[in-house]
């Protein structure tokens, strides 16, 4: 065999042994810090249609940054209300943006009624109990240095937009929640409760339908 068989024929056998190697993994995608997260619930259906779900029904919806635990003490601290409030008045009740509930009914919390449409969260972490804070405040989804008109997280907050002001039940749960996440509880064609589990806490409002 000559010197250039020999090479060409070796070069070859390289070739076939490569493309039977296994591609490289992809290089693992850089996770968010603290993901987008939401909650729904539906309410006030006429009737149940196994296909279609809740026929005439609504919707309630609360939209939120889930930051993680990471093994802090989130609430034992004694200046947990300055570490999350992060320079702002307020807390923004959960990471990043802003946290924001939009409904499609009028939803009662104690003895104020909250039209429909879209409305920012916030909680009072220096009030004993906590306080639960609506506002008409709009929400920026990405931060604007320049938008003076609508709020990141709760920086610039002011209270002359709010609607509502209720006090939370604050329980002690048996297991650590290590993403904060809202929910809906107990939901029945009367009303239910919004809760917010992070750490070992659960923060919550009840709700009733206007009648």
């Amino acid at each position: 065999m000559t010197r250039a068989r020999l090479l060409f024929t070796l070069g070859a056998i390289c070739m076939v042994a490569q493309a039977a190697m296994p591609a490289p993994a992809p290089a693992q995608e850089r996770r968010i810090m603290s993901p987008a997260g939401s909650s729904a619930t539906q309410i006030g259906g006429t009737y149940y249609d196994p296909v279609r779900g809740f026929v005439n029904d609504d919707w309630v919806e609360i939209r939120f940054g889930r930051p993680l635990r990471r093994g802090r003490d989130i609430f034992g601290l004694d200046d947990y209300a300055e570490h999350l409030n992060d320079g702002a008045p307020v807390w923004r009740a959960g990471a990043n943006e802003t946290t924001r509930l939009i409904t499609d009914v009028p939803l009662v919390f104690g003895d104020t009624t909250v039209e429909p449409g879209e409305y920012t969260v916030f909680i009072d972490l220096t009030a004993t109990p906590w306080t639960f804070i609506l506002s008409t405040w709009p929400a920026q989804v990405r931060y604007d240095e320049a938008n003076r008109e609508a709020l990141f997280g709760a920086f610039e907050y002011t209270p002359d937009r709010d609607v509502l002001r209720q006090p939370m039940t604050v329980e002690t749960l048996a297991h650590a929640f290590d993403q904060l996440s809202w929910q809906f509880l107990d939901v029945t064609e009367e009303g239910g409760t919004l809760g917010m589990f992070w750490d070992t806490s659960l923060a919550s409002v009840p709700f009733t339908l206007v009648k």
